[in-house]
């Protein structure tokens, strides 16, 4: 059965009637709001007149449809609506605080006491708004010696000993640090204050309170070490960069058949066993060198030796068949577009296509999660800049077409 979500008419919306305000920009933030809107929340961006969130401008494929929005800002922005407020003026800063207090929840990544100035933080807008839930996502939190600087998902991964832990080895070739080829720090801190938002929310709903959330993107870089971080704080171990073997695993890793790449993922000693049969390897799983998950990560390269060669007379294809046909996970190494061909991701509907206003239609990668009494939805492609002004204007705080006018004719609206 496919997974195609429900019509429009059929389906429930989880966060139906929640309303956010969305001061992000950028990734992480804006990451977060889609996730709300996906969900259902009414989620307005607010973005600078004639400037718009910077990733509308980040090179690569522009959608072509005369807007010249970025394929980066398409893809963390759908579900929302724009709105182009000169938030450093009086009267923009009047208009933020209006529908912060109609909004359930604000999300904003300014510096550390950047929207202070304007009356727009926490305690400013709580104090009018008592139920706000205020996310203020920022590169090193509130507090701490790092509280004032500016962070960025390249340097959060260095900093945070992601990169220390990712790539080939020094002194072999392609050794040395690596980042990783998505900024994964964004889109884990953006995940984490979703999370954090919906917890929020479950807390207000009960209470009537609202309440500050702080988070970091360091903070959430060093969660992310998980397995890598426990062995170092419970047992002391240094961990270092193994390019794609585990740390302690093995095999577990990819090899080089001879039309391709495969991965290998043996999680126990049943299933190496399983697997050097298939390679016609049998005798290796009594060796002693080999024999349990410990000793095969202590002899990881000898082991490396003997397996590789075979690998490499088999074609990928035919190895992965083997190896699910012995229930082995294995999998070959696919492209970006190889893996939007596969059948499985179509019957997934996990590619949505929206349409922008003048028809265009924009493909986006769905919510990851098939809720079966409230799915996702995808109502909005991402929104031209300040598209959605006035008409929001009009609808959240009653502003006539005079009053509209006059914030046009003072600069603090576009027309």
């Amino acid at each position: 059965m496919s997974c195609v979500p429900p019509t429009a008419a059929s389906s429930a919306r989880a966060l139906e009637g929640v309303k956010v305000l969305d001061l992000s920009r950028v990734l992480a933030g804006p990451w977060a709001t889609q996730m709300l809107g996906d969900l259902g929340a009414d989620v307005l961006k607010i973005e600078q007149p004639g400037q718009g969130d910077d990733t509308r401008r980040w090179g690569g494929p522009a959608l072509d449809d005369g807007s010249g929005d970025s394929a980066y800002f398409l893809c963390a922005n759908r579900n929302k609506r724009s709105l182009a407020i000169d938030l450093a003026r009086p009267e923009g800063a009047a208009l933020i605080r209006r529908l912060a207090q109609q909004s359930d929840i604000l999300v904003e990544n300014f510096r550390v006491g950047g929207l202070s100035k304007y009356g727009l933080d926490h305690a400013a807008l709580s104090a009018l708004n008592p139920r706000l839930i205020y996310c203020s996502i920022t590169g090193f939190g509130q507090t701490g010696p790092h509280a004032d600087k500016g962070g960025y998902d390249f340097l959060i991964q260095a900093m945070g000993g992601l990169m220390s832990i990712t790539g080939l080895p020094d002194g072999i070739p392609g050794g040395g640090p690596m980042k990783v080829g998505v900024p994964i720090v964004d889109l884990f801190t953006g995940t984490y204050a979703t999370v954090a938002i919906l917890a929020a929310l479950r807390h207000r709903d009960a209470t009537g309170q609202g309440q500050h959330i702080d988070c970091a993107l360091l903070d959430a870089q060093l969660s992310m070490l998980s397995n890598q971080a426990s062995r170092y704080l419970n047992g002391g171990a240094v961990p270092g960069r193994l390019g794609n073997d585990h740390p302690d695993i093995v095999p577990y890793r990819d090899y080089v058949c001879s039309d391709g790449g495969i991965v290998v993922a043996l999680g126990n000693d049943r299933q190496f066993g399983d697997f050097v049969r298939v390679l016609g390897l049998t005798p290796l799983a009594a060796e002693p060198r080999f024999a349990t998950v410990v000793q095969r990560s202590a002899n990881r390269a000898a082991l490396h030796a003997l397996i590789a060669p075979v690998v490499a007379q088999w074609r990928v294809d035919d190895l992965v068949a083997a190896m699910e046909a012995a229930k082995l996970p294995a999998g070959k190494v696919q492209s970006v577009p190889e893996i939007f061909e596969d059948a499985h991701v179509a019957e997934r509907a996990t590619v949505q296509t929206l349409r922008r206003d003048d028809g265009t239609p924009l493909r986006v990668v769905g919510f990851p999660a098939k809720l079966s009494a409230t799915p996702a939805r995808y109502d909005r492609a991402p929104p031209r800049a300040g598209a959605d002004t006035r008409a929001a204007l009009s609808e959240a705080l009653g502003l006539t077409q005079d009053d509209l006018d006059r914030l046009v004719a003072d600069g603090i609206i576009p027309a």
